[in-house]
C-alpha cells in the first residue's frame, strides 16, 4: 500500500489503512483539527473485520501538503485520488464533525462511486437559506468562526498560537473547548483509549503547522461547491441534539434537503457521542460486514 499519493498540482496527500485489505472499503474523513489516525479508536477496527478502513490527512494536516484556499467540494477530488491510488472502484465514505461536510461532497460529487455516506455531526453550509447558523453554538466556536469571517489574518495568527500551545500540551485543546462540553461528552472523553487517542491525533494534526485547521475553518465558512440538494446517494445523518459545536438546527436544515436521507437523532447525546455511534453506523455503511 502506498503511505500517499503525489496529486497533479504537484501536492502530496498521506494516507494509511487498517482493517481487512479484503473488506468492503471506507473511506474516513477526520474531524477539526485532526488527521488520518484519528477517524475510528482501534478497538472498533478489530471488531469490523470485513471492513477496509481507508484515511488521509487533509490538506495541511500531518504529512499531507497544503491546499491554500480549498474548498469543501474539493474533497471529492482528493478522495478519488486516494481511491485510484488504492485501486478501489466503489466505496462508502464516513465522516465526523469536521469531517462530515467533506464526506456529504463526496456523495454529491463521486455519485458513480460513493456507496453510501454517513455524517456525523455535520454543520450545514454557511449560506443555508432559512437557517440561523449561530444559534445554540458554543461561545468558543462563534468566537473562532467570527473571527475568521471578519479578520482572516487575525484568524490565522489565533489559530497558529493556539496550534503551537497544542503542540507542547494536546489537552489545551480539551480544554479551550469545555464551554460546550456536555455531560456526555466529559464522561466519553474521560475514558483512557478514548483521550489518548484525541491527543495523539491532535498533536499529529498540528505537529508541522496550522494551515490544515486554518484551511477547514475558512473552507466551512465559505461556498462549499455542491448543493446538499444534489445527492442522489443513500446518506445517513446522525446527530446529537445536545450537540453545541454542531447545533441541532444544521441537522434539521441538511434532513429536510438531502434527497434519500436517513435522519438519526440521538435526543441525549453530545458532539462526542458520535464515537459511541460508530459500530451502528458502520453496520449500516458495511451491512455485510455486520456482526
Amino acid at each position: 500500500m502506498p503511505n500517499g499519493v503525489r496529486m497533479r498540482d504537484g501536492r502530496w496527500l498521506a494516507i494509511d489503512e487498517w482493517g481487512d485489505p479484503d473488506g468492503t472499503p471506507v473511506v474516513v474523513l477526520h474531524g477539526t483539527p485532526g488527521c488520518r489516525s484519528g477517524g475510528v479508536p482501534q478497538d472498533l477496527v478489530a471488531a469490523r473485520p470485513g471492513v477496509r478502513f481507508i484515511a488521509y490527512d487533509r490538506p495541511g494536516y500531518g504529512d499531507s501538503d497544503r491546499g491554500p484556499g480549498r474548498r469543501v467540494a474539493h474533497a471529492a477530488r482528493d478522495v478519488a485520488a486516494v481511491a485510484d491510488a488504492l485501486k478501489l472502484g466503489r466505496f462508502a465514505v464516513l465522516g465526523r464533525s469536521g469531517g462530515a461536510p467533506h464526506a456529504l461532497a463526496c456523495a454529491a460529487l463521486l455519485p458513480n462511486r460513493v456507496r453510501r455516506t454517513a455524517a456525523m455531526m455535520s454543520l450545514a453550509p454557511p449560506d443555508a437559506k432559512g437557517l440561523r447558523w449561530f444559534d445554540g453554538m458554543a461561545e468558543s466556536n462563534v468566537e473562532e468562526f467570527a473571527l475568521a469571517l471578519t479578520d482572516p489574518l487575525d484568524f490565522a495568527e489565533r489559530i497558529s498560537a493556539r496550534a503551537a500551545s497544542i503542540r507542547k500540551d494536546p489537552a489545551q485543546l480539551l480544554v479551550s473547548i469545555r464551554d460546550g462540553l456536555t455531560d456526555s461528552d466529559r464522561r466519553i472523553i474521560a475514558q483512557p483509549a478514548i483521550s489518548e487517542m484525541l491527543l495523539r491525533t491532535f498533536r499529529e494534526a498540528l505537529r508541522s503547522s496550522a494551515y490544515g485547521w486554518i484551511d477547514d475553518d475558512l473552507a466551512l465558512l465559505s461556498n462549499w461547491g455542491f448543493d446538499p440538494a444534489s445527492i442522489t446517494r443513500p446518506v445517513l445523518l446522525w446527530h446529537g441534539a445536545q450537540d453545541t459545536f454542531s447545533p441541532v438546527g444544521h441537522f434539521e436544515w441538511l434532513a429536510e434537503r438531502i434527497p434519500r436521507v436517513r435522519p438519526v437523532l440521538n435526543p441525549e447525546a453530545g458532539h462526542f457521542s458520535a464515537l459511541e455511534a460508530l459500530p451502528d453506523v458502520l453496520d449500516w455503511l458495511a451491512p455485510r460486514a455486520a456482526g
